[in-house]
């Protein structure tokens, strides 16, 4: 078997998991806010180490802990449950995740002069959600957070969206980044269902204006060109604005907006074609997201 064949897999499996809830109308990244006992604490995933997992690998855990009803939001493999204290129980199966590198190698070229090449790689393993571990610190097993008024919610949001310097102008009755102006155009907020409708259709907008040469210097030279481009690009707005509502504690928009219906058979198109098209977009949202992040202010130290 080449070497190739392994990675490949893993993109096909993960793929076809992801189309098979597209064709029947189910956006897998938005299952944690449909889940009753999930509503007012949906996080992203947490490794053992209290770091948030990133891309692909939200999504991944997202839905598997809806289909098999883990509530904490804890994972970890089965070497570091037992270097915390924890077994995973007898016949518990474990989660597929993923990490993506790159190796360096040395090639010769047609002239005889050496050059670096950089070959990236996909390796896939196993963990298991705190639910199926015994014997781990009682802190791991739930982080419980105190629950913020949906105000407190909405200012948090408002003033992580002012730190990015984004311009954010408001009338008429759609939603959209204008690349040729540089700014972010919104409906008033009293157009809205609710603040939290607001700040949601806001991540995805915001996704968009990371787009940006001088910001992460994503290519949107084609989308009013091709429909495939844009519906690439409208899934790393989504997937954007889920990652960002999660880590701001805010629901993201649990219905498509009429103007992004259409994109459902847009995208099943594309990742027929591209087993690779959601680990990328995946990637792009989640780069778009960290450089949101990346704007806001160092939090300050206390005083001595």
């Amino acid at each position: 078997m080449s070497r190739k064949g392994p990675r490949v897999d893993i993109y096909a499996r993960i793929t076809d998991r992801i189309v098979a809830d597209l064709e029947r109308g189910v956006r897998p990244w938005m299952q944690p806010w449909h889940c009753a006992t999930a509503v007012g604490r949906v996080t992203r995933p947490i490794r053992h180490n209290g770091m948030p997992y990133n891309g692909m690998n939200v999504l991944l855990l997202w839905s598997e802990a809806i289909a098999r009803g883990f509530s904490s939001p804890m994972w970890m493999t089965f070497k570091q449950a037992l270097e915390l204290g924890g077994a995973v129980r007898k016949g518990e199966s474990g989660t597929l995740v993923v990490f993506a590198g790159r190796l360096t190698k040395t090639q010769i070229d047609a002239s005889g002069e050496e050059f670096d090449r950089e070959i990236p790689f996909l390796k896939a393993y196993s963990v298991f959600n705190a639910g199926q571990i015994e014997g781990l610190p009682d802190q791991l097993y739930e982080r419980v957070e105190p629950v913020r008024e949906p105000v407190e919610h909405i200012v948090h949001a408002d003033r992580f969206f002012a730190n990015t310097g984004a311009v954010i102008r408001h009338g008429g009755d759609r939603a959209y980044f204008s690349p040729a102006t540089d700014h972010i155009q919104m409906p008033p907020p009293q157009a809205f269902r609710d603040a939290a409708a607001y700040v949601a259709t806001l991540s995805h907008e915001a996704t968009h204006w990371t787009s940006a040469p001088q910001r992460v210097n994503r290519d949107l030279s084609r989308y009013a060109k091709d429909r495939s481009e844009r519906a690439r690009e409208e899934l790393i707005a989504e997937l954007g604005s889920c990652f960002l509502c999660a880590d701001l504690g805010i629901a993201p928009e649990l219905e498509p907006r009429p103007d992004h219906a259409s994109y459902l058979a847009s995208w099943l198109q594309v990742l027929a074609s591209d087993k690779r098209a959601i680990f990328s977009a995946a990637g792009h949202a989640q780069r778009a997201v960290a450089f949101l992040h990346d704007l806001q202010p160092a939090p300050s130290m206390p005083p001595d």
